[in-house]
């Protein structure tokens, strides 16, 4: 081979510098291509109590890793020699328009994580055409989530309190901000035990002790953040009385029934789902009353350890429901691939919860933007790749469930011991 020395003006070609972005939010978060890079950045800069507030799951902790490890568990069939230049993301969800196949989740204490809380995740999901939806345990009210986001679409998820008209005043608040969406909750008769929390010492408010001061010194900015900005409280509850712990504790009511269902349906005059359905016995009862959809759920592995899981869950669900009511699914969706696979086996659209609150804690309002962007990208791509041009072409063909965890089926006849 011969060999030649460079010529300048080819180094000059190949040598193109970037010119450096002193932005340090936008840098990192440019740098975030997954959902686990903008985790990575939110567990360097919040603090370990309320990162793990977030992170956390009831007890061991097998609910939530058994949901991801379902979605990793999926083996995607692509169909070839297909025009995919274009894809068609959008679809009617209950009722209204929606630009991605997914909505952000209801979560508590989202201040507590980063200070723009709500705030940032209603904008951000007005921005990007998609449906957000404010907490009973929000810690931005009603109304002002409702004016952060004007022309978007906004869901509030309702826990019935203790004193029934506490949340039957939630509910007319909601009509009349505009809410088109509520989501009746069902799976928390009394709060999951969070063990994460227990060996913190977290609290609600956070608590200024040795320990939080401690792990406050590498992240003094979140510390400034907190201590400058309004009170951490339940927004839309703040006028009901009780500290913040009474007000946790009321939200937990075992006495909740069908009748208190049916109470809140007589009041909503928007589209009413029932979230936290955990088996194919319930998603048929709700169906047969009339709701307008169901949410496969076990909230984020944060109530019941070991429950079901709600994406193994769907592909029966969806056959036997599916035709009646509207389906979405929440838990463990942390890829854009894992929103088309639950699309193709007969979801509606799905729910992000911990997903959002990694990119607020990563970068605020920007960090969200970040998440949405991420997963969007993620769910184009692999639409393309399995050559669907439209979520409508997203069909149970497309996706193959690899099961690790088989019931084991008794049967009829036990022998016993000798």
């Amino acid at each position: 081979m011969r060999r030649q020395l460079p010529q300048p003006r080819e180094l000059l070609e190949l040598m193109k510098f970037k010119a450096p972005d002193l932005n340090a939010r936008r840098r990192r978060l440019d740098a975030a291509l997954t959902i686990e890079d903008l985790r990575a950045i939110a567990k360097r800069r919040t603090p370990r109590a309320a990162f793990d507030y977030t992170d956390g799951a009831a007890e061991s902790e097998l609910s939530l890793s058994r949901a991801r490890q379902a979605f990793a568990d999926v083996q995607f069939n692509p169909a070839v020699l297909r025009d995919v230049s274009e894809v068609d993301t959008s679809r009617q969800v209950l009722g209204g328009p929606s630009a991605m196949p997914f909505a952000i989740a209801p979560t508590g204490f989202t201040r507590l994580m980063q200070t723009e809380g709500e705030t940032a995740g209603a904008g951000a999901a007005q921005a990007a055409g998609i449906p957000f939806t404010l907490s009973t345990l929000g810690t931005t009210s009603i109304e002002d989530v409702a004016a952060a986001a004007p022309h978007g679409r906004k869901w509030f998820q309702l826990y019935v309190m203790r004193k029934r008209e506490v949340s039957y005043d939630l509910v007319e608040r909601a009509a009349r901000a505009g809410f088109d969406t509520l989501q009746f909750t069902v799976d928390t008769p009394v709060a999951g035990a969070r063990l994460r929390d227990t060996r913190n010492g977290f609290s609600i408010p956070p608590q200024l002790t040795a320990r939080t001061v401690l792990d406050a010194l590498p992240r003094p900015w979140w510390w400034v953040d907190f201590l400058t900005t309004p009170t951490l409280e339940f927004a839309s509850l703040s006028s009901t009385g009780g500290t913040v712990g009474e007000l946790l504790d009321s939200a937990m009511d075992p006495t909740i029934t069908y009748e208190d269902l049916e109470i809140i349906r007589g009041l909503w005059p928007g589209k009413l789902v029932v979230k936290g359905v955990q088996t194919l016995e319930d998603a048929k009862t709700f169906t047969d009353l009339g709701v307008d959809g169901i949410i496969m759920s076990n909230h984020g592995g944060r109530q019941l350890d070991r429950a079901p899981v709600p994406f193994h869950l769907l592909p029966e669900v969806a056959r036997e429901i599916g035709a009646d009511t509207e389906i979405g699914i929440d838990t463990g969706i942390m890829h854009g691939a894992d929103i088309v696979a639950a699309v193709a086996l007969g979801a509606r659209f799905t729910l992000i919860g911990r997903a959002y609150l990694y990119g607020l804690m990563a970068g605020g309002r920007q960090g969200v933007d970040r998440t949405i962007a991420i997963l969007s990208e993620q769910i184009v791509r692999t639409m393309k790749l399995l050559g669907a041009h439209s979520l409508d072409e997203l069909e149970p063909k497309h996706v193959t469930q690899l099961h690790r965890l088989m019931p084991m089926h008794r049967t009829t006849e036990q022998s016993s011991p000798l």
